[in-house]
């Protein structure tokens, strides 16, 4: 009888970080993945990973840049595929003030510098008047 490896009995130790980025979908591809890990943007409980094939383990707390912003979060499990949002959301837990509005360095929340969005889409005749007083100042 041949023992059964640790992939198909589904305890896994470790993964490695290129398919747990892309499996957990925080890249859409593993070779973005790949890309993501060597340009630098990724770092294992606070060391930076510059190696695709460098382990993910159950408890690592992992520190992504990615271009909407910083994320550190906590890999709870892996996959065997690549899954639905909801399968993915179940291998990490995010870390930190998620429920809180960042903040820049000047600590002035972006809401405060943008002004808010229109309630309604602008009539011929408001964006003729807003393209004018553009023109103007």
């Amino acid at each position: 009888m041949a023992k059964a490896s640790a992939d198909e009995a589904g305890t896994r130790e470790a993964q490695r970080l290129d398919r747990w980025l892309w499996h957990a979908r925080f890249v859409r591809t593993r070779s973005a993945a790949q890309k993501f890990i060597s340009d630098g943007h990724v770092r294992i409980n606070r060391q930076k990973a510059d190696q695709a094939s460098r382990l993910v383990r159950i408890g690592d707390v992992l520190t992504l840049a990615l271009p909407a912003g910083v994320k550190v979060v906590e890999a709870l499990g892996f996959a065997e595929r690549r899954g639905s949002f909801s399968v993915a959301a179940t291998l990490y837990r995010e870390i930190g003030a998620s429920g809180e509005a960042s903040r820049d360095e000047s600590g002035v929340s972006p809401e405060a510098t943008h002004p808010p969005a229109p309630q309604h889409r602008p009539s011929p005749r408001e964006r003729r008047a807003l393209i004018a007083m553009k023109r103007r100042s």
